[in-house]
Formats: structure tokens, C-alpha cells, sequence
């Protein structure tokens, strides 16, 4: 087997001649370690989970994760529950993987727009998931009754159109709310505090007094 591999490999010039085969294994063992450094600086095993966090570790996303959090969706969904394809785990997991590459080329190239929209893909990804979870209200026999075109109006447009504060809010810029920065479990020491040690200090001194 041994010997099947060694003519495999030099049959198609896969391994260099020996006075380049130092500087070729250091060549690859760089590369392979930088990977490896790349997964980890970048907290890459969190996006196979479904923690909101994962989506801060870009902090462009501040905006969008902090505006979620402010909303009546965080107790019920998380950014997957919308996001995300729901039909299979291997459509969920490569819309996944698409998207994320998508979105970190565009963050590497110092490319991100002022305020994020969504592409045809993810519009199409999210219009779905919106009646995935509120088919009951959006096929109400109630509803259709009382509401001036609701068939029309569920059909025929997404449902942010007429829900727009849901679940970002209507203001959700860089400029608006990238300022409020949010801490990543991931990376904040177990003792992490919104008061600053001086105000501590400040309140501690005025209690005593």
C-alpha cells in the first residue's frame, strides 16, 4: 500500500525533487498552520452553532445583533431560526457556509456597506421562515375576513414591508448603533462589568460617606 502511494505521488509530480523538499515541507506546514491559526483566531467552530454570539465576532453585525436583542423575537428566535434554510441540515449548513464566506471577503476587503441589506438569496431564506413560523396568522380565516387584500398582501410581498420595525428596528445603521459595542462570551473574562471600575470606586466612596 505503502508503495502504491509512492508511485502515486511521483507519477504525478506531487512530491518536489529532494534539494526542494526541505523548503516544500516548511512551505506546507506554514500554510497548514496558518489555517489552523486562521480557525482559531476567527472563532470559526462557533458557526456551526445556533448562539446569536457567533454573529458578533464581526463587529459590523453589532448593529444587528443589538437591535435583536431589543426586540420581541429574542425570547421566541434566534439568527438561525431566520436566516437559515430550515428543509434539510445539509441545505441549512451550505446556505451557512455560503454565506459566511460571502460575508467575510466582503469584511476583509474593507468592502461593508453603511447599512446591511439583505440579497435575493436571503430575502427568499427569510420569507420563508417568517410563515414556517406564523403560518397560523398568515392562513387565519379570521384575518382574511376584516383585512382589505390580505391574500394579495401575503402573496404578493414580503412581510417587512408592512412589519418593518421586526426584528431590527427601523434605524440600525454603523453610524446609529455601532457604537454600542457588545461583549463576546467567547473572549470576556468571567468577571466582566458594564460599570467601570471608577464608577465603582465613585459609588463605593458615596455610600460610605
Amino acid at each position: 500500500m505503502k508503495v502504491n502511494i509512492k508511485r502515486f505521488l511521483f507519477k504525478y509530480s506531487l512530491v518536489p525533487p529532494r534539494q526542494w523538499r526541505t523548503g516544500a515541507t516548511f512551505l506546507v506546514a506554514l500554510i497548514v498552520g496558518l489555517g489552523f491559526f486562521l480557525l482559531d483566531i476567527s472563532n470559526a467552530t462557533s458557526y456551526l452553532s445556533d448562539d446569536p454570539q457567533a454573529c458578533v465576532n464581526c463587529h459590523i453585525m453589532g448593529p444587528q445583533y443589538i437591535t435583536w436583542t431589543h426586540s420581541s423575537h429574542r425570547e421566541v428566535a434566534h439568527c438561525n431560526d431566520c436566516h437559515v434554510p430550515h428543509d434539510n441540515v445539509f441545505n441549512k449548513y451550505f446556505f451557512k457556509a455560503k454565506d459566511g464566506l460571502y460575508h467575510a471577503s466582503v469584511f476583509t476587503a474593507r468592502a461593508e456597506p453603511e447599512v446591511i441589506r439583505a440579497l435575493p438569496p436571503s430575502i427568499a431564506v427569510i420569507q420563508d421562515n417568517c410563515i414556517r413560523c406564523h403560518q397560523d396568522q398568515v392562513t387565519d380565516a379570521k384575518t382574511a375576513a376584516f383585512v382589505d387584500n390580505h391574500q394579495e398582501n401575503r402573496t404578493d410581498r414580503t412581510c417587512w414591508e408592512c412589519h418593518r420595525e421586526v426584528p431590527h428596528g427601523r434605524v440600525r445603521s454603523l453610524s446609529a448603533v455601532g457604537a454600542q459595542i457588545e461583549p463576546i462570551k467567547e473572549y470576556s473574562p468571567s468577571d466582566l462589568s458594564i460599570v467601570p471600575e471608577w464608577l465603582k470606586k465613585s459609588m463605593k466612596t458615596s455610600k460610605d460617606k
